[in-house]
């Protein structure tokens, strides 16, 4: 009998499907419905895998380029002070990276985005559209 629960990343294209911005050819990318810091997206493997050793050398490298075309395209669509690129996994063991426009003016500059609790940020369906296709726009 398998007692480990169900990955939450595997099935995240699909529960999140409101969130999605584009598939790419190594990766799912959503927008995080806490939009707390605007933009804030996460790309996540289509392969369960937990770490970029398990991945061959041309799959990482292509992972890492689709990693950089989307903070491309957050960077061309928030104009942030920089772009945080989270690989955790701690809590998610499925290879995903937080990727956060973060700006010089925000509360928790320049501290982690996980420094101290903040309030959730839900954008109301449309804003969350309208801002999932700016990023999709930049991303053509």
């Amino acid at each position: 009998m398998n007692t480990t629960p169900p990955c939450p990343m595997c099935s995240r294209w699909e529960t999140d499907n409101d969130l999605r911005i584009v598939e790419l050819p190594h990766s799912y990318v959503v927008l995080n419905r806490d939009q707390f810091f605007p933009g804030y997206t996460l790309l996540f493997t289509r392969q369960h895998v937990t770490e970029l050793f398990h991945l061959d050398r041309r799959t990482r490298s292509e992972l890492m380029e689709e990693v950089s075309l989307v903070a491309h395209a957050l960077y061309a669509v928030f104009r942030p002070t920089k772009i945080n690129y989270e690989l955790l996994g701690n809590m998610v063991p499925h290879m995903h990276w937080h990727l956060v426009p973060r700006f010089a003016h925000e509360p928790l500059w320049p501290r982690p985005i996980w420094a101290e609790p903040h309030p959730d940020t839900h954008l109301a369906p449309n804003v969350c559209m309208r801002r999932i296709e700016q990023i999709r726009k930049a991303l053509s």
